[in-house]
């Protein structure tokens, strides 16, 4: 009879702990990487914990969250949260990802593959950051070195409030997605660190990034072949090399890029501002791009269009047209202010309207640039005088 009660005291004390722990992870179908084995004090290895909660999460069914908790510092070698899912997921981003330096790196392309995936949330709610430890890595340009996140065939994606800092590559990219926003994202790699843009755009369609601070060693933004309608709106950049549309048509391929408005951004310090960049021997289109009420502050190259044109040879090139430049206001340091360096077949249909740009050098002089580009220019200072009907 003693026995017994010993057994049933013990019990008591025991089974409140069960069932909390069991609460914790289940209710609202919440599941928190701690609860899986996450230790959270940014050295033990928790890529193990996150894929385990992961599961949990994705086949969970009807609405999940998956939390990466405040307050701690997770180190992983590889993160894959791949679907499809029998869940809708929410993934509550607010502790800090480590990526292992180069010497511990396991050999894949990117730190963080989000992938077959609809419907997903990832909110940071301004806590959420994930550091590369890409200084590791940015002494060996040549290195096959990976990105941080990387989101392929996602639908109706939607991302905000993180800190992405210090990738070896590039920040974000998203590949074959259709329907995604990234807003409030902070971007942070110094102007010395190799091709770390902030973010690649490739094969996606109706993709929006907005309010979003972006420091990088390559572009802010790129947008590449198989994009369609994109919208950038309130981004600042600088340092790094602009938004630009491009390169297309790298390794003869057939690029197309239509339909993509950048609007309400400011260029400080940054290497260029509005560039569209084609490589001879490409095809396809880019058309149907505006850039519109840009703020400029000492950029480099504030509107260029460069098709690489290296001789006076017929060679096939991806066409541009349909460009429009308005708006634009503020300092470069560069003497030439606009440069459309096109190829032999033309850019075709380029219209400059209300725009301002003058020398950050008192007195400086500004010149334009021209060859093979077809358009108008009309209320632009400085003057252009050498677009072609």
């Amino acid at each position: 009879m003693q026995g017994f009660i010993t057994y049933v005291l013990i019990l008591s004390f025991i089974s409140p702990c069960i069932c909390i722990r069991v609460k914790y992870v289940t209710e609202n179908n919440t599941y928190n990487v701690m609860q899986y084995g996450a230790i959270g004090d940014g050295k033990s290895d928790d890529t193990q914990a996150f894929s385990r909660a992961w599961n949990s999460a994705c086949n969970a069914g009807g609405m999940s969250t998956l939390v990466i908790p405040s307050e701690k510092s997770f180190f992983v070698t590889k993160v894959n949260f791949s679907g499809p899912c029998d869940s809708k997921i929410l993934i509550q981003f607010e502790g800090k990802i480590v990526a292992p330096c180069k010497q511990e790196w396991r050999g894949e392309s990117y730190l963080i593959t989000i992938e077959y995936l609809n419907g997903l949330t990832i909110d940071g709610n301004g806590l959420g950051e994930v550091d590369g430890n890409g200084s590791t890595w940015w002494d060996c340009p040549n290195c096959d070195r990976p990105g941080l996140f990387h989101f392929h065939s996602c639908n109706n994606l939607t991302v905000s409030n993180l800190t992405i800092s210090n990738s070896p590559r590039a920040h974000v990219s998203a590949n074959k997605c259709n329907g995604a926003t990234f807003s409030n994202i902070s971007i942070d790699s110094p102007a010395h660190s190799p091709n770390t843009d902030g973010f690649d755009i490739s094969a996606s369609t109706n993709i929006s990034i907005q309010d979003s601070n972006i420091k990088a060693g390559d572009d802010c933004i790129a947008i590449n072949g198989g994009s369609y309608f994109v919208n950038v709106t309130r981004i600042t950049c600088g340092p790094g090399h602009g938004i630009s549309v491009g390169s297309l048509g790298k390794h003869n391929a057939n690029d197309q890029v239509s339909d993509i408005y950048v609007w309400n951004c400011t260029f400080t310090g940054s290497t260029n501002g509005a560039r569209i960049k084609t490589v001879p021997g490409g095809s396809g289109y880019a058309k149907n791009i505006t850039y519109e009420q840009i703020i400029l502050e000492n950029v480099t190259n504030p509107i260029i269009i460069d098709q690489d044109y290296r001789d006076l040879e017929e060679t096939p090139s991806v066409l541009v047209s349909s460009v429009t430049y308005r708006g634009f206001k503020g300092t470069f340091v560069n003497k030439v202010a606009i440069k459309l360096d096109c190829s032999s077949s033309g850019c075709l249909d380029i219209l400059l309207d209300q725009n301002n740009i003058v020398s950050a050098e008192e007195g400086g002089k500004t010149f334009v640039f021209c060859r093979n580009a077809h358009g108008t220019a009309r209320d632009t200072i400085p003057q252009v005088n050498c677009l072609s009907e």
